[in-house]
């Protein structure tokens, strides 16, 4: 088998979860951390909001290397029309909990990868339905004292101790973590670099 070029992958996010995402499945890449403005304008759809972000964390990073495929990718919480995002303090992280707990929430993961060279890029999301399961006040402040909603948008981290809130999801559960696994394997696949080929020469 004559297996393609390896050209190199750079991951636009510091985030530890996408980042264990890539190793798991047996790539090598760099990380080079985007620092863009992730605000945006009023009356923009969740999948369009996500889609921005990602398109804008991948530009920053390309204009810093010359060559290989810049991965970024964005992703939010949305209840009721609402967009639920990092925690400002332990408050709001309760809030946000306690919003959540007992119903079905939507979790919107955008992703762009983008060919440094020619500047060809791809832009897609993934919408996930999560049901959390009801929770006692009690049991959500235990919770926030991990530490471990301080850093996720809706305030939980669905593979740490948030897992054992969840009631069931519908969807790419890699979406929830941060990063849509069979959407970038589409992608990458769409620019030559096919992740079960290149995985195995790592």
């Amino acid at each position: 088998m004559v297996l393609p070029d390896k050209r190199p992958l750079i991951l636009a996010s510091s985030s530890p979860r996408r980042q264990e995402i890539l190793r798991n499945l047996g790539l090598d890449f760099s990380v080079k951390v985007s620092g863009v403005d992730e605000s945006f304008s009023d009356g923009l759809k969740p999948a369009e909001i996500v889609e921005l972000l990602a398109e804008r964390k991948v530009a920053s990073v390309s204009e810093e290397v010359s060559d290989g495929l810049v991965i970024g990718s964005d992703t939010i919480v949305v209840l009721n029309n609402q967009i639920l995002g990092k925690p400002i303090n332990l408050e709001d992280a309760f809030r946000m909990l306690m919003s959540l707990q007992g119903s079905t929430h939507s979790v919107f993961s955008g992703l762009t990868v983008m060919d440094v060279r020619t500047g060809r890029k791809l832009t897609g999301h993934v919408e996930t339905k999560v049901t959390m399961r009801g929770l006692s006040e009690s049991t959500i402040k235990k919770y926030i004292a991990t530490g471990e909603p301080s850093d996720k948008a809706g305030a939980y981290a669905i593979q740490g101790f948030g897992a054992i809130f969840i009631e069931k999801i519908e969807g790419d559960y890699f979406s929830v973590v941060g990063l849509p696994i069979r959407l970038l394997a589409d992608f990458l696949n769409d620019f030559g670099y096919p992740i079960l080929e290149i995985g195995q020469r790592s």
